[in-house]
């Protein structure tokens, strides 16, 4: 199978690609009057300079052709695809200033530690500041000192405080995560709702919106909840090539989980549990198994919670355990893999929690343990919050929560290739492994690399699940169900009279696991019916009835396979350009220990130091001169001064003890 890389592009004006139009009235002029290409060249330098990139992914040049244009826009780009660098390298070429509305204060802070790193001016305004510290922002902002200020909402909101950015110069309105607009959306927040009343009230300042998770509908209603006038839309493609996908029916969880850290031994992973309860029990098991891992839930001490996180981030320990309350403000980019000890609660929540892993670019496993109890356990606490929390007022807010549940559900118990079902959940049109196939696989998740094996005779097999629910009067659960089929001697069965039906142990050869599993799929499917109510009841849909009859048919799979690698390259070999020499791996781990070590007397994470991907460039070329670490991706001339004497003495170090630095970059 062919790997499918992550594209670039050079960095040049989009209008060269046939991008988008570029004419708008009533907005704030480019800073340079001489033309598009003038600017280009500005914001080319800029870009190379600071962060040391020579060339975009796709749609990054659009999105900034749009910044400097002054146009309204909505931006859509999967996790990992550079949006902050859309917004965050136009506002270094454009006069006034750029506001970045963003829902975590732990997200603004690494996004500001980041660019100070790189030495852009930045700062945020946030309710976790001092008084000093908020007056030393303030008086930035009134001497033109800050081209980028980072806000929540809330502040946003305040009354007053959108006039007093623009005495400040505001030029440009960013909405990073603008999914929390819609009510469509997976994490919406009423606060980013009253955003949209900015436009009637300053209506030449452009609105941007960005997001990585946002279906047709979702996009749809930003732009309008937005107010954005005549909006550059970028959609690019969802599909995270890098990553592979993998779900498995639960079985023990803890040798699953634990065999999937097993694979990456000393890599960073995250570890998703439905409850705090199976958080703290779970990382018990893995330490006692000697995993290096920490727990994360909301019912954690704040200051234990935060150095939990700090020490993940600073590569103290490789794994956390963690609700979803480890969120959006995780942004390390070399997360090996990702689990989900349970069923998400929808797709959205899915690809925005797996997508955490490989933001760098290079492989990474993404792997959900899953259980039909996983459904009504999501089920019952969407009730209980109808009930009980002022969130749920919209009487169309449980129904929609329940329909992106039931999605996820079917989508982890079917067998469809996981990257295309992705791609075109969020409205893309799925493109295999060879460019404009639609019909290859995408040798990247468990369905086409074959881990998924075919049941024997699977006609048969339905047609006595189905029985058996239709014999129970489909007035029973599939717990209760599967008990039947495999002959199990239970209270409930023998106070029912089921021990007596036709269908009772005709399955009495497979594991309740087995059958539970292949009622999930029948689910998945359509062909069986979970009844709503306190004791979710199964019944047989229209096509279920015709499976039964013989009239239709269906395919179940086995238990799946262990899993298999998918024959992916090597970190040197991703990390590298083509022909460039291999990487040094004992080189490489001394520097992720020199970036450890930096980070922590910076009070950093360690991927703000380099990412993993420069890391594995410095590794290979091993430069010895300042000159060759600028040719370097990712080191820019702030780093270079900044953090380059200490790389190149490392390397300088190594070299003495290996041997010659072998070629150079040109």
């Amino acid at each position: 199978m062919p790997e499918r890389a992550l594209p670039t592009q050079k960095v040049e004006p989009p209008q060269a690609q046939g991008a988008v139009p570029r004419s708008t009235p009533n907005r704030a002029p480019l800073l340079d009057a001489g033309g598009s290409g003038a600017v280009w060249g500005e914001l080319t330098a800029i870009i190379e300079r600071t962060w040391g990139f020579s060339s975009l992914r796709p749609l990054q040049a659009e999105a900034m052709q749009a910044t400097l244009d002054a146009r309204d826009a909505l931006v859509v780009l999967a996790t990992g695809g550079g949006k902050s660098l859309c917004y965050q390298a136009p506002a270094l070429v454009r006069d006034g200033l750029t506001v970045v509305v963003s829902p975590l204060i732990s997200l603004m802070k690494d996004q500001i530690d980041g660019l100070v790193s790189s030495g852009v001016d930045a700062a945020m305004l946030t309710s976790a500041q001092n008084g000093f510290e908020l007056n030393q922002v303030r008086r930035g902002l009134e001497d033109g000192r800050f081209k980028l200020l980072f806000v929540a909402p809330e502040r946003l909101m305040m009354n007053g405080f959108v006039d007093d950015l623009v005495r400040a110069g505001l030029s440009t309105l960013v909405i990073d995560e603008a999914h929390c607009i819609s009510h469509w959306g997976h994490d919406f927040r009423p606060e980013y709702r009253q955003i949209g009343e900015l436009r009637a009230r300053h209506p030449g300042i452009p609105i941007q919106a960005y997001t990585a998770t946002a279906t047709p509908a979702v996009q749809k209603d930003v732009v309008l909840q937005l107010g954005l006038t005549d909006p550059v839309v970028l959609v690019g493609s969802f599909d995270r090539p890098n990553l592979t996908y993998r779900f498995r029916a639960r079985g023990d969880l803890l040798s699953q989980v634990h065999g999937v850290i097993s694979r990456h031994p000393g890599q960073a992973g995250i570890v998703y549990c439905l409850r705090r309860r199976d958080v703290e029990q779970l990382a018990r098991q893995l330490a006692g198994k000697g995993v290096r891992c920490l727990p994360y839930h909301a019912g954690l001490a704040s200051e234990v919670r935060k150095r939990n996180q700090e020490r993940f981030l600073q590569e103290e320990t490789d794994v956390i355990v963690a609700t979803v309350a480890f969120g959006m403000g995780i942004d390390r980019s070399d997360v090996r893999f990702v689990v989900h000890a349970s069923l998400p609660k929808g797709i959205e929540q899915y690809s925005q929690e797996s997508g955490r892993a490989g933001r760098d670019g290079l492989e990474a496993e993404c792997v959900l343990f899953y259980s039909g109890a996983d459904y009504h356990g999501w089920k019952n606490l969407m009730e209980r919050s109808a009930a009980e929390s002022p969130g749920y007022s919209e009487p169309n807010e449980l129904e929609r929560g329940v329909a992106r549940l039931g999605q996820m559900f079917r989508f982890a118990s079917g067998a469809t290739c996981r990257h295309r079902f992705l791609v075109e959940h969020f409205g893309g049109s799925w493109q295999g492994a060879e460019a404009g196939d639609t019909d290859d696989g995408c040798g990247a998740c468990d369905v086409c690399l074959g881990e998924l094996k075919v049941a024997g005779d699977c006609a048969v097999l339905a047609q006595k699940i189905l029985s058996c629910v239709v014999r129970c009067e489909q007035r029973y659960g599939a717990a209760h169900v599967a008990d039947v089929l495999r002959g199990a001697d239970t209270a409930p069965i023998r106070m029912a009279g089921h021990e007596r039906l036709s269908t009772y142990g005709l399955l009495k050869e497979h594991t309740a696991r087995e059958i539970r599993g292949w009622i999930d799929q029948l689910v998945a499917l359509e062909h069986l019916r979970v009844a709503p109510g306190q004791y979710p009841t199964l019944f047989l849909s229209r096509s279920g009835v015709e499976v039964m009859r013989a009239k239709r048919e269906v395919t179940l799979f086995e238990m799946p396979q262990p899993s298999r690698s998918r024959g992916r390259r090597s970190l040197a070999q991703l990390a590298s350009d083509e022909g460039s020499p291999p990487v040094d791996e004992v080189l490489f781990e001394r520097l992720r220990q020199l970036r450890r070590r930096l980070a922590a007397e910076r009070g950093v994470p360690a991927y703000l130091i380099f990412s993993d991907r420069t890391l594995a460039g410095l590794a290979s070329h091993q430069p010895d001169t300042r000159a060759r670490l600028l040719a370097i991706k990712g080191v820019g001339e702030r780093k270079a001064t900044d953090l380059g004497g200490a790389f190149l003495a490392e390397i300088a170090a190594h070299v003495s003890t290996r041997g010659s630095l072998g070629p150079k970059p040109a």
